[in-house]
């Protein structure tokens, strides 16, 4: 199979869907692998290295999108990159389409077969293509909370870990899954008073179990909410139901009844974020404030640290990316029901109930697409 990586184009994103070593290891499998130029330039991964490791560098995205006949990215498609897709091509990369019509339409349309890397499943019922990101995102929202908590970027001007005499920020993380844990973790390891939020009691167990001498667990009952998100510092939004729309538990309303100058990370936000008022932000522009309260809602924080987060990344998509690639994606699901839960698009149709819920589109069902 011939293989493609475009450079990533939406804004500030320094991933890449392919390393070097990866690029290797489909080499080494029988495939062809072409980059465009400096695709991997942002993680810190040049030219040089892919042509090494076997790949062909060529000087555009439109040759890598003709050519290809499975796409790798570490994004959604952007606009133009939409444009160049084609029937029978498999894209394979994040999609989250729930809180993007246009985008659904666009792949809808192209006849393209998209499998999302947000909704590939495991045995445990994990989603072992998004925890890396969420890892890595979970571990950035409270150093970007801090940040914005700053009095100079409009925050409250409250250090995370206090001082002697002066007490800590008041941490709290809705949503106790990958994002949250690490969140609660990083928050905890900078002094802050953490408080985790969850509806699930065997969760919240695991929590306390795990972590009680580093932080709080409560459960996620509206009136627990609101009474800690309005005696909070810094609220990290952190819940995902998989390749759904992400629930407003944060109306606009509380703002009026929080603390000013306090601090709301979305980190769901690319699945509609978790607040009300989040609108998605960019590293260049992060912040925004509405009602006095702070919000940081980059739709693609890990990003910001993009050679960690890419090699993470590509450690656990390397090995669905060759399965794809030696079986073609139809054998592929058919043997792997966990990769077949990634199967958002297919031959113009949708394939994803959550997506297909939140967009109010029919869906077919992935194990008919198989047979299309």
């Amino acid at each position: 199979m011939l293989i493609g990586c475009p450079r990533e184009i939406k804004p500030q994103e320094y991933r890449v869907g392919l390393t070097p070593n990866t690029a290797r290891e489909a080499v080494a499998h029988g495939h062809q692998v072409i980059i465009e130029t400096g695709a991997g330039a942002g993680a810190g991964f040049a030219d040089g290295d892919y042509v090494a490791a076997g790949a062909e560098i060529v000087a555009t995205a439109a040759e890598v999108f003709a050519r290809a006949e499975m796409i790798v990215k570490v994004k959604e498609p952007q606009p133009g990159e939409r444009k160049m897709l084609r029937e029978g091509q498999v894209l394979f990369t994040y999609l989250h389409l729930a809180p993007d019509p246009e985008q659904t339409k666009d792949l809808m349309a192209s006849g393209v077969t998209a499998i999302a890397y947000e909704t590939v499943t495991d045995e445990r019922g994990g989603l072992p293509l998004l925890a890396p990101m969420s890892e890595v995102a979970g571990k950035l929202a409270p150093q970007m909370g801090a940040w914005a908590l700053q009095k100079a970027n409009g925050g409250r001007g409250v250090l995370m870990g206090g001082v002697p005499g002066v007490g800590p920020a008041r941490v709290v993380v809705i949503g106790g899954g990958v994002v949250g844990t690490n969140a609660a973790r990083v928050a905890a390891g900078m002094g802050a008073d953490v408080t985790v939020l969850d509806r699930s009691l065997p969760r919240l167990r695991y929590l306390d179990d795990v972590f009680g001498h580093l932080f709080k667990t409560s459960y996620a009952s509206a009136g627990n909410t609101r009474e800690l998100v309005h005696q909070a510092d810094m609220v990290v939004g952190a819940v995902l139901i998989p390749g759904a729309a992400a629930p407003k538990l944060v109306k606009r309303a509380d703002l009026a009844e929080m603390k000013p100058g306090a601090v709301l990370v979305d980190v769901a936000i690319d699945q509609g974020g978790c607040f009300e008022t989040s609108r998605p932000t960019t590293h260049h522009d992060p912040i925004f404030e509405v009602d006095g309260i702070v919000h940081y809602c980059v739709a693609n924080m890990p990003g910001a640290v993009a050679r960690t987060s890419t090699i993470a990344l590509t450690n656990a998509t390397m090995p669905y990316m060759l399965a794809l690639a030696d079986k073609g994606w139809r054998k592929a699901c058919e043997e792997d029901p966990h990769l077949l839960d990634g199967l958002n698009v297919h031959a113009g149709h949708l394939t994803c109930y959550a997506a297909g819920r939140a967009l109010e589109i029919d869906v077919l069902s992935p194990t008919l697409a198989l047979k299309r």
